[in-house]
C-alpha cells in the first residue's frame, strides 16, 4: 500500500516524526513490509504545475527518502 502523505502542492515540508506517526498508524492495519512512502502526487498535476520551486520539490523527495530509510532499515 503506498502511502501518498507528501504533499506536492506547495513548497512546506512536513514534519517527519508525523510522516512517522501515520505511517506506525496504518501498520495496525497492513503489515508495514507491505507499506511504501511517497508524495501524493505528481509535482506537475495542472499545466501550470504546482506552486513549488525546483529546490522545495528536491527537498521533499529527500524527505521522503530520509523517513523511509529511518523506517524501514531498522
Amino acid at each position: 500500500m503506498v502511502l501518498g502523505l507528501v504533499t506536492t502542492k506547495n513548497g512546506e515540508l512536513e514534519d517527519p516524526a508525523l510522516l512517522k506517526a501515520r505511517i506506525a498508524e496504518a501498520a495496525k492495519y497492513v503489515d508495514i513490509k507491505q507499506l511504501c512512502l511517497s508524495p501524493q502526487c505528481g509535482f506537475a498535476s495542472t499545466e501550470e504545475g504546482n506552486s513549488l520551486t525546483e529546490a522545495q520539490q528536491w527537498a521533499k523527495l529527500r524527505l521522503v527518502v530520509d523517513t523511509a530509510a529511518a523506517v524501514w532499515s531498522k
